[in-house]
């Protein structure tokens, strides 16, 4: 149990999936949520232990807001629903890819992606 899950008794994340997991100092990981056919990286999201069991086991993402301090369920309030396709963990563990089926834009700006129309003009190699 981490300092954001409530102690309500009931479901946890599996332990073998937990101790893989190398949180930050505030118990988190990073989730970059992807496009499951295309490919198209649409945002970034924070979980913990229960937002990741919720998310693996209810088929809708589920992110700790470090801003609000609770989690959300992406769409309730939207109707910008992300259907969970696949999780997957990077090779320190400290990252999810999050592949969904979304539905409407993925920004709360109303942007497809957090990513629309914000390129910082890098040089490109090659």
């Amino acid at each position: 149990m981490n300092e954001h899950s409530p102690d309500t008794g009931t479901a946890v994340l599996d332990p073998a999936v937990a101790a893989r997991l190398t949180r930050d100092p505030a118990g988190l990981v990073a989730a970059v949520v992807q496009q499951h056919d295309t490919k198209e990286v649409l945002m970034l999201g924070w979980m913990d232990d229960e937002a990741l069991r919720r998310t693996l086991t209810e088929g809708r993402v589920t992110f700790w807001s470090r801003s609000r301090q609770e989690y959300w369920r992406k769409g309730d309030t939207s109707g910008h629903v992300q259907h969970v396709r696949a999780v997957s963990l990077d090779c320190d563990g400290d990252a999810l890819l999050v592949q969904v089926d979304q539905t409407g834009p993925a920004c709360h700006t109303g942007t497809r992606t957090c990513f629309d129309g914000r390129d910082l003009g890098a040089v490109v190699a090659g």
